[in-house]
């Protein structure tokens, strides 16, 4: 039994959700998601977002709590929006933006550019004496944490000195260094 499964998703105003043929839309302020749900079914009762499931088989309890937090997900998007902020832990390291490009200068030769999607809103705050944040907004998580993930993959932090690339808030596991 799927104890996430069974809990009911609350649709907050200004969001609806429409089901046509287990492609459910999402539409809010902030956007519209779609996503096609096989195997499980879903019902709006009473301003709530309800998943079921039609039989025990194996593949519907594996998708059964998916489901229902990818429909929280995308109900939680497009009524508040989903930020993850990037630190560039470094000497040299800096980040700026020009519309949705990004350029990230992390210790290469090269500069690095990247050009962001249209629905991630793109923000870098570089204040003097501060390591430089990157902050990435949409209503999609996962375009959001794929972008991050991507922007965190140029130069990860390694476990020494702690440079590279990381999300705010996240602890390293650091190593010591040579013993003498």
């Amino acid at each position: 039994m799927s104890r996430i499964g069974n809990n009911p998703v609350v649709i907050p105003e200004g969001v609806t959700v429409d089901i046509n043929d287990g492609i459910v839309t999402v539409k809010g302020k902030l956007g519209e998601l779609t996503q096609n749900f096989d195997s499980v079914n879903i019902k709006v009762e009473d301003g709530n977002v309800l998943v079921t499931r039609s039989s025990d088989s194996k593949d519907q309890k594996a998708k059964h709590g998916l489901y229902r937090s990818l429909m929280r997900n995308m109900i939680e998007g497009v009524s508040k929006g989903w930020t993850k902020e990037l630190e560039l832990v470094g000497v040299g390291y800096r980040a700026s933006n020009q519309g949705q490009k990004l350029e990230l200068a992390l210790g290469f030769s090269h500069a690095i550019v990247m050009s962001l999607a249209p629905e991630v809103k793109l923000e870098t705050v570089s204040e003097k004496g501060k390591n430089p944040i990157i902050k990435l907004t949409s209503h999609d998580k996962q375009l959001v944490g794929q972008v991050a993930a991507k922007i965190r993959g140029f130069r990860p932090p390694e476990p020494y000195k702690g440079k590279g690339v990381k999300f705010v808030g996240e602890v390293l596991r650091r190593k010591a260094g040579k013993s003498a």
